[in-house]
């Protein structure tokens, strides 16, 4: 279990990561975010108010009672993102790369919090996984005394 929660937190990890460089990049404003912004119609005047978004999402997902909601405010941001990409006409990469970064967040969120497991795997699934592997240690018990 140890492992599991820290492959979720590695997952998440990369994702914040991620998303700190690109709220510090949109702060600072440099060259490529000055590019970027032009080519898909935004007014430059929006990206330093984006990157504080960017960051308090962050920020909220590391508090852990904030955790699911941070989770749910960076999805619509890379909801957004998808739809300004789908908008400008980008290639597929663009458009698909916030939708991964939200896999992976969602990933290592749902492996390292037992609650948002449940809702992606449902509270009998969650309920029955135990007594499966306690009923599978005693089938192996059973076969073993057998022999």
């Amino acid at each position: 279990m140890a492992k599991q929660v820290r492959a979720g937190y590695v997952l998440s990890g990369l994702v914040l990561l991620f998303m700190v460089f690109d709220g510090m990049v949109h702060l600072l404003k440099i060259q490529p975010v000055v590019d970027a912004f032009q080519q898909l119609g935004y007014p430059l005047s929006a990206a330093a108010p984006l990157g504080v978004i960017e960051i308090a999402c962050v920020a909220l997902y590391l508090i852990p009672a904030t955790r699911a909601v941070a989770a749910l405010l960076l999805t619509a941001y890379f909801g957004g993102a998808v739809s300004t990409q789908v908008r400008a006409g980008a290639d597929m990469f663009p458009v698909l790369f916030p939708v991964i970064l939200g896999v992976v967040l969602w990933s290592g969120l749902s492996l390292s919090d037992d609650r948002v497991r449940r809702l992606f795997v449902g509270r009998r699934a969650a309920a029955r996984a135990p007594s499966a592997r306690a009923a599978d240690c005693h089938d192996v018990a059973v076969d073993r005394a057998s022999v």
